[in-house]
């Protein structure tokens, strides 16, 4: 807790010293995404495979596949240490779902997420990104359970030049995606790695 106290006393100092800038960026790279297992999962599954035998195998389960992200952000630099970073995205995820017995299944979503970004800047070239997002569905290849989810972001950035950086983050979910595999509270997880560029306003 006296962390957060420390963090907010320096971003609010800083603020006091370093005049606002406002910055608009684009960001893209790859993401490593899957759908969590739920909380009904159990190793125990039976099925029936293709000559009609019913058996005991794996539990179905969702194994990440690669996809990719890209979007334009607004940097609004507050104060020396803290930066308020709104983002629009467009992030194509999902996962494998793999099946004793049957061809693996490849589960596309696509979203159009809405991000609010805070990030902490420590030096000038390393910093940290917390923040939460609603994520609109715009395209999929399976039924899901809702066409919204909310999530949220932890990730670090670290920045070459003034204008150029790279960043990884991971992105958890809290509403349920899956409809038709019943293994329960099914959510997304997207691990994500790329690059920024930010242009100067002059």
């Amino acid at each position: 807790m006296k962390k957060v106290f420390i963090i907010a006393f320096l971003a609010f100092f800083g603020m006091t010293q370093a005049q606002v800038t406002f910055k608009p960026g684009l960001r893209g790279g790859i993401n490593f995404s899957h759908i969590s297992k739920g909380n009904n999962y159990d190793n125990n599954y039976y099925y029936y495979d293709n000559n009609g035998n019913y058996v005991n195998g794996n539990r179905p389960d969702f194994k990440s596949k690669t996809d990719f992200y890209i979007g334009f952000y607004g940097a609004v630099r507050l104060s020396k240490y803290y930066t308020l970073q709104p983002e629009l995205d467009y992030s194509r995820q999902g996962a494998i779902y793999k099946r004793s017995g049957f061809a693996d299944e490849r589960l596309d979503i696509s979203y159009l997420s809405l991000a609010v970004i805070n990030k902490f800047t420590f030096t000038e070239k390393f910093n940290i990104h917390i923040g939460p997002t609603i994520d609109f569905v715009v395209d999929n290849n399976f039924d899901t359970e809702n066409d919204v989810d909310l999530t949220f972001y932890l990730g670090a950035g670290y920045n070459f030049t003034k204008n150029f950086g790279i960043e990884a983050r991971v992105k958890k979910g809290i509403v349920p995606v899956v409809e038709q595999y019943n293994d329960g509270y099914n959510t997304n997880v997207v691990f994500s790695f790329g690059a920024t560029y930010s242009f100067d306003l002059k």
